[in-house]
């Protein structure tokens, strides 16, 4: 991690791969504890309201902690600051299995702290050190974040009953993260360019007056709503229509496994088109239909709306490539960045716990698939408005 910490990482292949290995960490922290989540709240005693929280953690966490991310990267210099945020995933992941309720509340805010950090500032990573390839090593970032989550999804439940034991199955996610951080020290190298880049640009102007840096904030925001519900709730709607847990588990893992083709094919064609909002529409139709049958017909054909609904979840990755796509410099991107990801996540962290709690209320599933559709709906526009030609 030696040169000047102001200019941009070096873009060599190792960095790439430290990239995709970060990138692999920012879901298990979530997707593990989701496809137990039964089992935890059976065995700490909590309650429904209590599970809520649990699952809004995340996005709360992703939207505070990112505010500080602009200030960690200009402070700390981007390798440094990818490398602590690493560093305090692992210690979260260890700290929330070692104790009570209070204890996985806590270590989950601490870890999904550390990830809130590489959410912001890997997307600046990306154009910084890659600029010719934005659109291909996003697709690898976000192919790799999708591979995270679905192995957090898919092999948590077989953990557990290997070890006996929720926590060391959901605890043992730590070593993952260790061994990015390692090829993280290792492949994140600044260069000796004079060229400045975003981290010296502390002045400038703000994008809270820009229309389009607010639609595409929004839109960032509902789509992660979406995400973070499929993946806080998704198996235990699928228990509750009568699948069974494990394949619960693994419907949910094969709703993240297709991020990662879709996360290859979406983000380069965005980049090569001027204008993405068909690719919106396309994305946006796939979901409402994987949504709609789980709401009416939920065990009707189970498998189908997971891959609808996994292949629709292309939003995020192309909401990614959008905040480089709509900015016209590094500076630029990383205030974009911080404001989509900080403000969007705060959004979306009402998902998940009201979507709980409505079923609480409602009793069944029904209703809150419903609004999830309505929201969908304002998504999808928004979407079609951000991906016009322009940039804030």
């Amino acid at each position: 991690m030696r040169g000047n910490r102001q200019v941009a990482l070096v873009g060599s292949t190792l960095l790439a791969i430290g990239v995709a290995l970060a990138a692999a960490n920012l879901r298990p922290a979530v997707t593990s504890l989701a496809s137990v989540l039964g089992d935890v709240r059976t065995s700490l005693g909590v309650s429904t309201a209590w599970t809520s929280l649990l699952t809004a953690v995340p996005t709360l966490c992703f939207g505070f902690a990112a505010f500080l991310a602009p200030w960690l990267g200009r402070r700390l210099g981007m390798a440094r600051a990818v490398a602590l945020s690493l560093l305090v995933l692992t210690v979260g992941l260890v700290l929330r299995v070692v104790d009570g309720p209070a204890a996985v509340l806590g270590g989950t805010f601490i870890a999904c702290a550390g990830i809130a950090v590489c959410n912001v500032l890997i997307p600046v990573v990306v154009k910084e050190s890659f600029p010719g390839r934005v659109g291909l090593v996003t697709g690898v970032y976000t192919a790799a974040l999708a591979a995270g989550a679905a192995m957090g999804a898919a092999f948590t439940p077989g953990l557990e009953s290997a070890f006996g034991s929720w926590r060391l199955a959901v605890g043992a996610w730590a070593f993952l993260s260790a061994a990015a951080l390692v090829v993280w020290i290792s492949g994140a190298r600044h260069g000796w360019s004079a060229r400045p880049v975003v981290r010296t640009a502390r002045a400038g102007r703000s994008l809270i007056r820009s229309p389009l840096a607010w639609v595409i904030t929004v839109f960032f925001g509902l789509q992660s709503l979406l995400a973070y519900t499929v993946m806080g709730w998704l198996p235990q709607i699928l228990v509750d229509s009568g699948v069974d847990r494990t394949t619960a588990g693994l419907l949910l893992a094969i709703t993240m496994v297709l991020g990662v083709p879709v996360s290859l094919v979406v983000p380069p064609l965005a980049a090569r088109w001027s204008g993405q909002s068909w690719l919106v529409l396309v994305l946006g139709a796939l979901s409402v239909l994987g949504v709609l049958g789980l709401a009416l017909a939920p065990g009707a054909a189970p498998g189908l709306w997971v891959v609808l609904i996994g292949v629709g979840m292309g939003m995020f990755p192309l909401a990614l490539v959008m905040i480089s796509l709509r900015t016209s410099s590094g500076a630029d991107t990383a205030r974009l960045s911080a404001m989509a990801q900080s403000i969007g996540y705060l959004i979306s962290a009402a998902g998940p716990f009201a979507f709980g709690v409505l079923r609480g209320v409602t009793g069944t599933w029904t209703v809150s698939m419903l609004v999830l559709v309505g929201l969908l709906v304002v998504l999808t526009a928004l979407g079609w408005v951000a991906g016009r030609p322009r940039t804030v």
